[in-house]
């Protein structure tokens, strides 16, 4: 047993350290908190979205936002698209799993908007449809992604692929960045 817990918190420091060592993500992301800090400046919201553990996350990353992170300021707008039951399980019913997301989109984007997506396989059907959904709006798109970024990699403007194939892995590293992310924009608001 203390082989694994020292493993696996072995494994999570090699994926990170190899996200610092990696200076065009480190660039892509800081280019990323420029354009939500600009989203927000022009009236904009962040929407987030995610299946699984990666719904989790986008509901972690939204309650920092609306919430606070570190400072008090006020709040930010973000809304999670995963978090409202019954409007996914009607679209589900009425549409099919792929849509729920992508009719969520249709409804509350504007292109003064971010998409936040994650996705640890970048192959999610319902996160690659609310990707395209987004695009013909004109908003902005992230990817927080994994493994080698799957198609999702090719149609987000903002591609963040952490650098493992562990599910477990990309998931903690997504959260790091997350906090990177809602610090860097929570300084420049506040």
């Amino acid at each position: 047993m203390k082989n694994i817990v020292k493993d696996r918190i072995l494994e999570s420091i090699a994926v990170k350290y190899k996200i610092l060592n990696d200076d065009k993500l480190c660039q892509l992301i800081e280019v990323v908190c420029e354009t939500i800090i600009n989203a927000y400046k022009r009236g904009g919201k962040v929407i987030l979205c995610g299946n699984g553990g990666s719904a989790s996350d986008s509901l972690h990353i939204a309650g920092e936002l609306v919430g606070r992170f570190q400072k008090e300021r006020k709040s930010l707008p973000a809304v999670v698209l995963n978090a409202d039951v019954a409007t996914m399980t009607a679209i589900a019913n009425d549409y099919g799993y792929d849509e729920v997301f992508s009719r969520q989109v249709e409804g509350h984007m504007t292109e003064k908007d971010v998409l936040i997506v994650f996705s640890t396989s970048g192959n999610s059907e319902n996160i690659y449809k609310a990707v395209l959904k987004t695009k013909e709006i004109g908003g902005k798109t992230v990817g927080m992604l994994g493994m080698d970024g799957g198609k999702i990699k090719d149609i987000v403007d903002f591609p963040i692929i952490v650098p493992s194939n562990v599910t477990a892995r990309i998931q903690e590293s997504h959260i790091t960045i997350g906090h990177i992310i809602c610090e860097i924009v929570e300084v420049a608001l506040t």
